[in-house]
């Protein structure tokens, strides 16, 4: 089954050679206008905030960037026999002959995404995902157990904190018969998931032989970039802006978390990078009960214009003070 080519360059609205920066500061005004939270048209802005984080997936991370842009202009053609070829989701019997092709829709990531860039590990040549004792012999029998399967799962940090339910629909192409089966699945990502994590959903892998129980799907769990907030195991990292008179001279500043916002005294004298703890408000710590932290991480931002009489100001501060950064 062909797949459908990714311009991953017009999804983002940048050219070719756009610099990693430019990049980056793309994909936070396009996911800031269609993040499901603040988006009127939720069901809309949520496919197109999935196209988004899958866009910046590939052209934000160097080696995925270099890997999709030697697909060059042929991509399509490379998308349509990888597509062909069944790769990423294909079993194969017990005798070695193809088996079944699966597609997943409702993970977050297309099947282009999923051919070239996926996450899955200890894949086979025709990519099959392989847990220990997958496939094996059953005792005292010739039942051989179905084999497991893996795929993404693209989950928001809102969902990381909170929990959410979501439905996956998994279809199954018998490559010998060419019969299409689809079923729906409910799945639970619990509060407190975290990157790489994988999701089991129990017997939806590849069907038993013999009598053997049918695999597992595990969906692998990918974290959404998000436009404000980074992350480092349980703990959120935020970028805050100071004017450079804040830094000196002190404030208090409003700062965002995934809930809502909280006042945060900034300290006289802080200095480019330091950063400010805020208790308890990253993500949970898996069912501890127990939250991350936030970090608000300074940076000082300087005026690129300045009227004349700001710079007189700046001009007479150079000269009252004694300050100087290259001897402390």
């Amino acid at each position: 089954m062909a797949v459908q080519f990714k311009d991953y360059y017009k999804i983002l609205g940048v050219p070719r050679n756009a610099s990693p920066e430019e990049i980056k500061k793309a994909f936070r005004k396009l996911a800031r206008q269609y993040h499901p939270d603040v988006a009127k048209d939720k069901k809309g802005a949520e496919e197109k905030f999935k196209e988004i984080n899958e866009a910046y997936e590939v052209l934000g991370d160097p080696q995925n960037r270099s890997k999709y842009d030697n697909l060059g202009a042929d991509g399509e053609r490379a998308a349509a026999f990888q597509g062909a070829q069944g790769r990423g989701r294909r079993s194969w019997g017990a005798s070695g002959e193809e088996g079944v092709e699966f597609h997943f829709d409702g993970t977050g990531f297309s099947d282009f995404f999923e051919q070239f860039f996926g996450r899955g590990s200890r894949f086979d040549s025709a990519n099959e995902f392989v847990r220990p004792g997958a496939g094996s012999v059953e005792e005292a029998s010739f039942a051989h157990r179905g084999s497991d399967f893996e795929s993404d799962i693209l989950v928001t940090l809102e969902e990381a904190l909170a929990g959410s339910e979501r439905t996956i629909s998994l279809q199954r192409v018998d490559r010998r018969t060419g019969q299409t089966k689809t079923q729906t699945l409910k799945v639970r990502i619990p509060p407190g998931v975290h990157e790489g994590q994988p999701i089991r959903v129990a017997g939806m892998g590849e069907d038993g032989i013999g009598g053997g129980a049918a695999g597992d799907l595990y969906l692998r769990v990918r974290f959404a970039a998000h436009p404000e907030f980074s992350v480092r195991g349980s703990d959120l990292y935020y970028g805050l802006d100071l004017a450079p008179w804040e830094a000196v001279l002190g404030t208090r500043v409003i700062v965002p978390t995934l809930k809502n916002q909280v006042s945060v005294r900034i300290p006289a004298g802080t200095n480019q990078g330091r950063q400010l703890r805020i208790r308890g408000r990253g993500l949970p710590i898996g069912r501890t009960g127990r939250y991350g932290d936030l970090y608000a991480v300074i940076h000082i931002e300087l005026p690129q214009k300045v009227t004349e009489e700001e710079r007189k100001l700046w001009e007479k501060l150079s000269q009252i003070s004694d300050f100087n950064p290259r001897t402390t």
